[in-house]
């Protein structure tokens, strides 16, 4: 059995990168103390953490058998990678409303099966108000529920 071919090698790697990332861009944020927090702390601490899992995770597979993944499907990751982007890029032009039923459908795209239907819209449209219910009414994240491109 390939350790590098399996499932805990895989996701220790993806941990490690991600956490060096993470810390990486939090880099020049200011840190602060435990007691009294800075922008980067909670960055450099989850990153710090994200390293550590990867780390366990790879000596897993190099000291027990595991199950080996045969392929990497890249089509359904780039489809949500890239839903995510949009979803980012376009927050603040198109808004909540819009952005967000896009970013789903794109990234439900990716999947083999995927069938734009009634269904797919309902559920798609009760994603989307319940990510406004709770993330902008009842968090108060600010975020436009209608972007600039309609006045927002």
């Amino acid at each position: 059995m390939h350790s590098h071919r399996t499932k805990d090698f895989w996701a220790g790697a993806i941990y490690v990168a991600l956490g060096g990332a993470t810390i990486l861009l939090a880099r020049d944020l200011p840190m602060g103390t435990s007691a009294r927090m800075g922008a980067g702390y909670f960055p450099v601490v989850l990153g710090g953490l994200l390293i550590l899992i990867g780390v366990i995770s790879l000596a897993r597979a190099f000291l027990r058998p595991g199950e080996v993944v045969e392929r990497i499907h890249l089509r359904p990751a780039l489809f949500v990678i890239g839903a995510t982007c949009f979803f980012a890029a376009t927050l603040e032009w198109l808004g909540l409303v819009v952005a967000l039923p896009v970013c789903i459908l794109i990234a439900a795209a990716g999947s083999r099966t995927f069938r734009l239907n009634l269904a797919t819209l309902a559920a798609t449209a009760g994603l989307t108000a319940f990510c406004a219910l709770v993330f902008i009414k009842g968090l108060g994240v600010p975020m436009p529920m209608f972007g600039t491109l309609f006045g927002g």
